[in-house]
């Protein structure tokens, strides 16, 4: 047996080894780094590579360390967590209901766009859905919502910053394109590719954003109308209309500032997305000194979370940089590259292949997990046969935000029962989501039917 079919089998079975440790209880990083490791051990004795390749990942290592980009990420986390520790996004829920309040169905449209005002001003999923579950659906349950409506509601609406920049997710799908891009074009002898960026990626995904936003507003504007007792107005008592310009003003304007000085800085080419959240970051302390609600408690609070959150995510990155250097080594790429090109339909085969394996994964993985351990090796085989890297980290963004919601094993559907009321059992939660499962299907197939919606932004910014 040839040393290239030995590692090939060993590839597979290291893929497979590694989910079974996860479906075990191992811890993600540990798991991928220490399988990696122990195939890589193997493959040596065997035959397979030269041990010296180990040296290459050092190198993954410190261009993970010294990357300008990924400093981001930490930023990004913090501003998003001052904020709802300050208790801005508590302000802006309360305020928003208040407004939409005498409408039928008006505080599910007002959790849709706090929903998408928190993606655009924290990117964290599990906080957005928690602080949303919190806050409004008492509120919704009180006024007499459907509890199915109102569950799936925060739930789609809590998973939006998956998408919406500047989702973490995309950050890191923005740097990993990059180089596998530039590495594609090179071997194509393309020596001056078109620039892959964060800033790009964000361009790219606004309008989807934007689009699912659209869709869930549809939803809850047609539950109102065809089913009035499922989504009825809540009026303001008449004292309250005489501040309500005033609330509203001051609770909205402020972060929508800071969302529009942030992205706007982005997308318009004045900062890189490193110093725009920066920007975001003093935005968000500033936010909290003004709402009287900035404290050494606080910050101590959620630089804490900043640096938990942070950990996790990096250390999962490196686990996952060891596993993709290993794989590499023993040859699976080629394996995957034959795989995939082989495929009936092409690109647009190989693609939806990718993407469901994708989604699968979603339901016992986290997205960091699966896009650090599936990007690299399916990324360079999609671009090679000409998928538009911009196009693929967008598809691959709204992919695992619908598998974040799908049942039984949605993320976000754990992370709203945790705070629900006992009386939302978790059959009225899983009920809730499908609907929003199904615009999200909706979405997918959109920008995949027209692919434009992804990159025409880009285009027109970034060209």
């Amino acid at each position: 047996m040839s040393a290239v079919l030995i590692g090939e089998i060993l590839a597979c079975l290291m893929f497979v080894g590694v989910i079974g440790v996860l479906l075990i209880g191992f811890p993600v990083a540990f798991s991928l780094a220490g399988t990696a490791l122990i195939f890589g051990v193997v493959g040596w004795l065997m035959g397979v590579y030269d041990p010296s390749n180990y040296a290459s990942i050092i190198g993954r290592y410190i261009g993970l360390m010294s990357s300008e980009t990924l400093v981001a990420v930490p930023l990004f986390v913090f501003m998003g967590v001052m904020l709802e520790r300050s208790g801005i996004a508590e302000r802006l829920l309360l305020t928003m209901g208040k407004l939409f309040g005498n409408l039928r169905g008006g505080l599910g449209i007002s959790v849709i766009i706090v929903g998408a005002m928190l993606a655009a001003s924290t990117g964290v999923v599990g906080a957005t859905v928690v602080t949303m579950g919190l806050i409004s659906l008492p509120a919704m349950l009180r006024a007499g919502y459907d509890p199915k409506l109102a569950t799936g509601v925060i739930c789609a609406s809590g998973t939006l910053g998956q998408i919406i920049p500047p989702s973490t997710v995309l950050i890191f799908m923005g740097d990993m394109l990059a180089g596998i891009n530039a590495q594609v074009q090179m071997e194509k002898g393309n020596f001056a590719p078109e620039p892959v960026s964060v800033g790009a990626l964000f361009a790219g995904a606004l309008l989807p954003g934007m689009m699912l936003v659209g869709l869930y507003l549809c939803w809850v504007i047609y539950k109102a109308i065809t089913d009035p007792a499922s989504a009825p107005a809540t009026p303001v008592p008449e004292d309250e209309k005489k501040h309500l310009a005033r609330e509203v003003m001051v609770a909205l304007v402020p972060p929508l500032l800071l969302i529009i000085a942030v992205l706007g800085s982005i997308l318009g080419g004045i900062a890189t997305p490193t110093e725009a959240a920066s920007v975001g970051s003093v935005g968000a302390m500033v936010l909290a000194i003004a709402n009287r609600k900035f404290t050494f408690s606080i910050l101590r609070q959620a630089v804490i979370s900043t640096a938990t959150i942070t950990s996790m995510v990096f250390i999962i990155l490196f686990g996952a940089a060891v596993f993709s250097v290993v794989f590499r080594m023993m040859g699976g790429d080629n394996l995957v590259h034959a795989f995939l090109s082989n495929m009936p339909g092409g690109a647009i085969g190989a693609t939806i292949i990718v993407m469901l394996i994708m989604f699968m994964l979603g339901f016992i993985l986290d997205t960091f997990e699966i896009i650090f351990i599936v990007i690299p090796i399916t990324a360079p085989v999609l671009l090679t046969l000409g998928v538009d890297p911009i196009w693929l980290g967008v598809m691959v963004g709204v992919n695992l935000q619908t598998s974040f919601l799908t049942p039984p094993f949605g993320f976000a559907l754990f992370y709203l029962r945790g705070v629900a009321p006992p009386q939302v059992s978790t059959g009225m939660i899983y009920r809730g989501v499908i609907p929003f499962v199904l615009l999200q299907v909706v979405g997918l197939a959109l920008l995949f039917m027209f692919p434009q919606l992804v990159t025409w932004l880009p285009e027109l910014l970034y060209h």
